[in-house]
């Protein structure tokens, strides 16, 4: 039942399938509001290598491991406007929606994130009409903590907190 995921950083050479996932309207409609053009693409490719530079976080492939298909990607980074947080984040294409695959990417991704340092927390940033994501993040505990624009995006802001008690 469950498909084994494999989660890969994105390399120079994965454009091509970066591209043919963000370029997806259904895929990006909580992301950025619709899919990315071309420019668009290359530009946040760019700086997804980037932060691929760093070796234990950055952008990842998940990929179906008996399949080898590109099922979506995720991401652990220190998050830009605190880098004392962790930030998680992830898209799948929408035939693969409800299926809990978002569940085993944020185990994942949290696991990798207590691996690296078990004290630092963790924030999610979801469109706040994205109630997947919500009941996803609030399984594991996150705490919603701001809701409104910010960089003229709806944002909404979800925490875990992991130093000291709850």
């Amino acid at each position: 039942m469950h498909n084994t995921l494999v989660f890969k950083k994105y390399l120079f050479e994965d454009f091509d399938s970066f591209y043919d996932l963000v370029k997806e309207d259904d895929v990006m409609k909580y992301i950025t509001g619709k899919g990315l053009s071309d420019e668009q693409a290359k530009r946040k490719f760019e700086s997804i290598l980037q932060l691929n530079q760093d070796p234990d976080l950055g952008y990842f492939k998940v990929i179906e491991a008996n399949t080898q298909k590109l099922l979506g990607d995720c991401k652990l980074v220190n998050y830009k406007k605190d880098p004392t947080v962790f930030e998680i984040g992830y898209l799948l294409r929408q035939e693969h929606w409800g299926k809990g695959l978002g569940t085993q990417i944020c185990e994942s991704m949290l696991a990798r994130a207590t691996a690296l340092n078990p004290a630092k927390d963790v924030i999610g940033i979801i469109d706040p009409d994205n109630t997947a994501s919500r009941r996803l993040l609030s399984k594991f505990g996150f705490k919603s903590f701001f809701v409104g624009i910010e960089d003229d995006m709806a944002t909404e802001k979800l925490i875990l907190k992991r130093t000291g008690a709850e």
